[in-house]
């Protein structure tokens, strides 16, 4: 296998960081970008993109906070053709099941002219250790809409190796692969998983959507945010058609995806749930 050029976009966040990691352990030279990074990339700026991919083989693409966001398909149309001017084998992007704003975005993307694979995910399990659920966990109290949602969650370092598998391997040329945790849990049952896993107590409060939306203006978070967590519990947890398990992770790895409980036993074994709340959101 020879050793390639590969961006990686938003690659100090959950799955980006991880796919730097086992692209540069197989020995792939990685340039991980964003707004403080040199060359600087900023989804904002368009005038950032030439410099982030002058030189690059291929590219990981997770566009920030998330494709559903206006704006994202215009980013997206600008990153592919300027990716495509310079060369560019290959992009793998990094898509929501069952957000139909982002299935936009693929079509941009298996449309441009390069070579890709689309890889579709499921909510993380990380949502609850590095993400906008840690607060809650950490309180006690995980305040949530949608109870009655049935969700596959999945893991991270699962999304990643699939991730670095693509990216390297064009037998996944043009396919779009499906990442999911081998089951579906409610939120009730995945902060009873993790209780049991920290030997802490925390309890699920099921609210209203209005009632979290408020919850988050207060905690002072800006409209945009609001609005798209909004977005992806009504429309992506509001439809059972998109919480179907899906093997993906299996049939690209050759080994089963990770469970909840697994996740959890592993988070509350590295002491993440043990941390002081440090900062109010």
């Amino acid at each position: 296998m020879k050793s390639e050029n590969i961006l990686v976009i938003g690659g100090t966040g959950k799955t980006g960081r991880r796919v730097a990691e086992n692209l540069t352990r197989s020995g792939h030279n990685v340039r991980v970008v964003g707004r403080k990074t040199n060359p600087a990339f900023d989804w904002e700026n368009s005038e950032t993109y030439d410099a982030a991919l002058k030189d690059m083989d291929r590219a990981y693409i997770v566009y920030y906070p998330d494709l559903a966001v206006p704006g994202s398909r215009d980013a997206i149309t600008t990153l592919t053709k300027k990716a495509l001017e310079a060369g560019l084998e290959k992009v793998v992007l990094l898509s929501g099941k069952g957000e139909t704003e982002a299935e936009a975005c693929e079509d941009i993307v298996a449309n441009s002219g390069l070579n890709y694979t689309l890889v579709r995910a499921s909510w993380f399990n990380q949502n609850f250790s590095e993400g906008a659920f840690l607060d809650f966990v950490l309180g006690g109290v995980v305040a949530l809409p949608m109870p009655e949602a049935r969700i596959p969650f999945v893991d991270a370092d699962d999304i990643a190796d699939v991730v670095s598998k693509v990216l390297i391997d064009d037998s996944y040329n043009g396919q779009t692969i499906t990442v999911t945790g081998p089951q579906k849990r409610t939120f009730k049952e995945v902060v009873e998983i993790m209780a049991e896993a920290s030997d802490k107590p925390i309890q699920f409060v099921p609210i209203s959507i209005d009632e979290f939306k408020d919850g988050m203006r207060k905690a002072g978070l800006p409209d945009s945010y609001v609005w798209l967590f909004g977005y992806l519990f009504q429309e992506v947890l509001g439809n059972p058609d998109n919480q179907e398990v899906s093997d993906d992770v299996a049939k690209v790895l050759g080994r089963p995806a990770k469970d909840f409980e697994t996740y959890a036993r592993q988070t509350a074994e590295a002491g993440i749930w043990n941390l002081e709340i440090t900062q109010n959101h």
